[in-house]
């Protein structure tokens, strides 16, 4: 089996092979490297371009994820359904239909931010693919009844951030998202603050608390897309220096004065801002947890990346001992794409695996007694099967996945869609449904009847898309979930998925699906 492309030529890069199909599975260039060439493929051109060719294209209004086709993945299992019983509902035709599974959950350590659909979104920063669609997916998040949690920078990159003593004194971009979700609350859900190195020498997440209202904070230990700090590019020398001014590491330096000759010169057109990597140390974990309690934090949650097993050990534990209210833990492959490209699929456990290891050391922590935190598995998660499998295989500690690009994708086309229906320009594909958006989006109706025509009005169109993707994906998750006679989340166990292979039944400890019901098949044969 081959696990990499040999990536050399990728519409994530913008690059491609002169021989198409022909080339070095190992070093992915063309089988015969000409010359004269002008280069199209990722080595040609890094040679002109450089450290540019890193990044997906066009950055910051993309998203990416890995093209590895890794060993073992969520595809590799199989729910298992049956014709015997129900559990959670009374074992009778008229009773025990789809509709009525329930698939509402929750997360915190006293279980009291409730889910409407089990599923978080991820934290997205600073990047321009989030910001230009985040009042869509918050609406949309919020109205679905689901978590959402601001991500990294946010504050930092704001150009009318305010600050006194170097802490947030005011940011009107962070209040701005806070509120996008805030505005649109049901019930259901939460808006989380998240932090990493350079927020929290800020001030972001006591800020977020004591002058914005937010009740959930976010201590970031990276992600499943990289596993270095976040990145963003800058198209201005203005914005370049202002960000280095703040703390960033800005490459290239935008104080030499080479460098401002050079970009003046149009030999470079973009700037790269960094932050910079963390240093868990569990001491001084427990100190900011107990920092952020102080400063009003109601819900403390942590997020992990996918590094060595020793660190996912780490956050499996210190969530535990300080009694955190969600831990994530991010596979590789996933993300939100703004990583670079190599990385992204080459460094990291894969969501499976990781997966695989975060049961036993729950497990392990379980059968000693201790406090088992909601657990969410994020890790290019996108439709309903996947979310039972990622339910399943770690039952009964995962209560939510994470989830970043399937959401933000049914924003971004939401928006699309939704602002070119009310500007009558239909696209051809939606056109047979009819012309307003309560015939086009199938939920439209439904939203404007449970909002009233005023509120609907002012609704980011974008978030009736992350709405109609997230009742799809729950009507299709009660469905596996009635075919496995499992109608409430709490009932699924390791036992309703099966391995397709050996080596994932190996991985998982999931049983091989030639050897599941084994012995009780031969007992009914007698």
């Amino acid at each position: 089996m081959t696990f990499s492309l040999g990536l050399n030529g990728t519409e994530a890069t913008r690059t491609k092979r002169r021989t198409g199909g022909d080339f070095s599975p190992y070093s992915g260039m063309c089988v015969t490297c000409l010359d004269g060439c002008v280069g199209y493929c990722e080595i040609a051109k890094s040679a002109i371009r450089g450290k540019e060719v890193i990044y997906p294209q066009p950055f910051g209004t993309t998203t990416s994820a890995s093209q590895k086709d890794y060993p073992v993945d969520y595809s590799h299992f199989n729910i298992m359904g049956t014709a015997v019983g129900a559990v959670g509902i009374e074992a009778d035709p008229d009773k025990a239909i789809f509709p009525a599974a329930n698939i509402e959950t929750a997360i915190g350590a006293n279980k009291d931010i409730k889910c409407r659909f089990p599923a978080v979104i991820a934290g997205m920063g600073s990047t321009n693919v989030a910001a230009n669609n985040w009042e869509h997916l918050a609406a949309g998040a919020a109205l679905a009844g689901v978590p959402i949690v601001i991500g990294e920078n946010v504050c930092g990159m704001d150009p009318d951030l305010e600050l006194e003593n170097g802490r947030v004194k005011r940011s009107p971009a962070l209040e701005k998202r806070v509120k996008a979700f805030t505005e649109w609350y049901q019930g259901y859900g939460i808006v989380a603050v998240q932090a990493n190195v350079e927020d929290t020498r800020l001030g972001v997440q006591e800020y977020a608390i004591e002058k914005l209202g937010v009740e959930a904070v976010e201590i970031k230990w990276g992600q499943g897309a990289k596993d270095i700090g976040g990145e963003v590019k800058l198209n201005t020398l203005e914005r370049a220096l202002q960000l280095k001014s703040r703390g960033y590491i800005v490459l290239p330096d935008p104080e030499d004065p080479a460098v401002q000759e050079a970009y003046k010169k149009g030999a470079f057109k973009e700037f790269e801002r960094h932050s910079r990597i963390g240093m868990v140390d569990e001491e001084s974990f427990h100190k900011r947890v107990e920092e952020l309690r102080k400063a009003g934090a109601k819900y403390i949650f942590l997020k992990t990346g996918a590094y060595r097993p020793a660190d996912l050990a780490r956050a499996v534990k210190f969530a535990s001992d300080a009694r955190l209210d969600l831990l994530t833990v991010d596979g590789a492959g996933g993300g939100t794409g703004m990583s670079p490209w190599r990385m992204m699929n080459e460094w990291g456990i894969p969501t499976v695996y990781i997966q695989a290891l975060l049961t036993k050391y729950l497990d392990r922590l379980a059968e000693k007694g201790a406090y088992i935190p909601p657990v969410a598995i994020a890790g290019g998660i996108t439709l309903e099967d996947q979310v039972f499998k990622g339910i399943a295989l770690s039952a009964p500690h995962v209560k939510v996945v994470g989830m970043a690009r399937g959401p933000l994708a049914a924003a971004m086309v939401g928006k699309t869609v939704g602002e070119r229906v009310k500007a009558g320009k239909v696209p051809t594909e939606y056109q047979k449904y009819g012309e307003s958006l309560e015939q086009v989006f199938i939920f439209a109706e439904e939203l404007k009847n449970k909002l009233g025509a005023d509120l609907f009005a002012k609704l980011p169109v974008g978030a009736i898309g992350v709405y109609s993707y997230f009742e799809r994906m729950a009507q299709g998750l009660k469905q596996f979930m009635t075919g496995a006679r499992k109608f409430n989340l709490n009932a699924i166990t390791r036992d309703d998925v099966a391995a397709l292979t050996r080596e994932a039944a190996e991985i998982t400890g999931i049983k091989y699906i030639m050897d599941i019901d084994a012995e009780e098949a031969m007992k009914i044969l007698g």
